[in-house]
């Protein structure tokens, strides 16, 4: 499985900011413009304290098993793979999100004057902060179960993740 690449999170992130400010100008020139929900950092800053929470674990376990502790708890290969795939989609997904509301919150702070726009402004604001959370802590996660280098298997040395 390939890592996460920051550039291409960072141009999912921008190509979402850029098209959901250019929406956002549209629809409130044509209407009403949605409204950012509160539960939108909410969301995305659980799904960040799960994916650390989750990478913490699976690092103790590991230093646990590599200092041969007879408590230790093994970690299941499948179950690392598993988790790694689920930081892989959670950073895309929070990159591709936080870009949304990111490009929504640029339009909004020409409106600050407006209460309503500007408590939308900020919970988008916390919406991009949260999804960089998410893509911090799916990093950390996949640099958690990254395996070992291992140059009998592996001509070119390359460390593969699980």
């Amino acid at each position: 499985m390939r890592e996460l690449r920051i550039r291409m999170l960072a141009g999912v992130f921008i190509v979402a900011g850029v098209l959901s400010w250019a929406g956002a100008r549209l629809w409130n020139a044509v209407g009403t413009l949605p409204s950012v929900p509160l539960a939108a950092p909410i969301v995305l800053a659980l799904i960040a304290v799960v994916l650390l929470a989750t990478a913490i674990s699976i690092r103790a376990r590991l230093k646990a098993q590599r200092e041969r502790r007879p408590e230790a708890k093994g970690v299941d290969p499948l179950m690392a793979a598993r988790a790694v795939v689920f930081g892989h989609a959670s950073a895309l997904v929070a990159a591709l999100v936080a870009g949304m509301y990111g490009g929504t919150g640029v339009f909004l702070l020409e409106s600050l004057d407006i209460p309503a726009r500007r408590d939308q402004a900020i919970y988008a604001g916390f919406s991009v902060l949260a999804g960089i959370g998410v893509i911090a802590a799916a990093i950390f996660l996949e640099r958690v179960c990254k395996l070992p280098e291992d140059d009998e298997h592996n001509g070119a040395g390359a460390a593969p993740t699980v």
